[in-house]
């Protein structure tokens, strides 16, 4: 068996670590706040693209909730709650809510987006959309109590109380009954964070946000009337960051089960399940496991996912439902 001193003590460095990545040696150098991330994206992609507000045609309700790397104290966890319909035949409206937690900071972002949809082909249409809202950030370096950082040390403290921006997103997104291709920057202003319990008017931002393009594609295969393929892909550009790279491959069995893997490019590996339990309500579940070193000090991650949609008196159900 393990050296159980030897895994604590991995830990606690480990956790030393994120303590220095998130408190981002303040007083030298800032660090920059990327978007939450999620394995089941293809339910949800309204929180990272506006144009695809009121895409499906009903009033869609979703709910999200992301657990990871489950066992590291301080860990992430994100809750995301959507909603979006048309509100006529070209335009659609929606609104999202997200907030996530790591370590000793906590992110609220909130919302609203428009698109307007145009028909360019007998099958496919291109909309365009729009976000503004805010964000709200907190950091508080007292919920620190572990490791060499001494949270009664004044000089490495850190607070910020709820500090609100603005925000403000666009993004394009084409798609047909079989096949989508969006691109988007869900906040293209970057905006700075100061320690506010901090009197020098020297002090350095302690956190920035920075602009996250993402691009995103998939494809529908009808493998025949039972059964639906859909390979897709998502990346996610962020300055100063890796380019995160998410491959993922769903089977729609019967219109009620979908079954898939996804590989998150030199990071993860996961596994979806989701039920279609009515016309109105589906469930979803992903797991990722690690496939870094990280992989030694957690049981993976979950996402628990919910969609419940409305549709109109006149259609009943969605026929030929869009596998995205």
């Amino acid at each position: 068996m393990p050296d159980r001193t030897n895994i604590k003590l991995m830990k606690n460095i480990y956790r030393t670590v994120l303590v220095l990545f998130l408190l981002g040696f303040y007083t030298n150098i800032s660090f920059a706040q990327q978007d939450a991330q999620y394995t089941q994206y293809m339910y949800n992609p309204m929180s990272i693209n506006p144009a695809y507000a009121g895409s499906r045609d009903v009033f869609s309700f979703v709910g999200l909730y992301r657990s990871q790397w489950v066992g590291l104290e301080g860990a992430p966890r994100t809750f995301t709650v959507s909603a979006h319909s048309p509100i006529g035949n070209h335009v659609g409206i929606g609104v999202n809510v997200t907030n996530d937690e790591i370590f000793i900071s906590r992110e609220t972002y909130f919302d609203i987006s428009f698109s307007y949809t145009i028909d360019i082909s007998e099958k496919g249409q291109l909309a365009f959309g729009v976000k503004g809202g805010g964000h709200l950030l907190d950091i508080d370096s007292n919920k620190a109590n572990t490791g060499p950082y001494n949270p009664g040390d004044g000089s490495a403290e850190i607070f910020i109380d709820n500090k609100f921006s603005p925000q403000f997103g666009a993004g394009a997104y084409y798609y047909s009954n079989k096949f989508y291709l969006g691109f988007s920057a869900p906040n293209i202003l970057e905006t700075e964070h100061f320690d506010e319990s901090s009197n020098s008017n020297n002090s350095s931002a302690t956190a920035k946000e920075r602009v996250n393009y993402y691009l995103m594609t998939g494809y529908t295969f009808d493998l025949n009337e039972d059964l639906l393929f859909k390979p897709s892909l998502l990346t996610k550009m962020v300055a100063g960051s890796p380019l995160q790279v998410d491959l993922s491959a769903n089977f729609l069995i019967k219109e009620k089960l979908s079954l898939g893997v996804a590989y998150r490019w030199s990071a993860a590996v996961s596994a979806m399940v989701g039920f279609q339990l009515t016309d109105q309500l589906m469930l979803g579940f992903a797991y990722d496991a690690e496939t870094t070193e990280l992989k030694q000090y957690n049981d993976g991650s979950y996402e628990f996912f919910l969609r419940f949609e409305l549709f109109k008196k006149q259609q009943g159900r969605l026929l030929s439902p869009r596998f995205f």
